[in-house]
């Protein structure tokens, strides 16, 4: 059973935290992607280049939101 953090701990998370979090409830071994790829990973590689590019997200909630959200795109587009 995994426990999701609470707003507050999230909010006080970095961004490295808050990938190691994504890490370790991934699920890419699950339908859709089959083990196809890692999807987590996926996710970080996008949103790590365009941070580089120039987009802004804040350490915290807003990096987990667009981290979470980032990842439902993927294995959703692949279904």
């Amino acid at each position: 059973m995994r426990i999701t953090p609470t707003y507050d701990e999230i909010n006080e998370m970095s961004i490295r935290q808050i990938n190691d979090y994504f890490r370790s409830i991934d699920e890419s071994d699950l339908w859709p992607v089959c083990g196809k790829f890692n999807a987590t990973e996926k996710a970080i590689k996008r949103l790590r280049k365009r941070r580089m590019e120039g987009m802004e997200i804040n350490p915290g909630l807003e990096y987990y939101l667009a981290l979470e959200s980032e990842i439902s795109a993927i294995v959703n587009k692949e279904a």
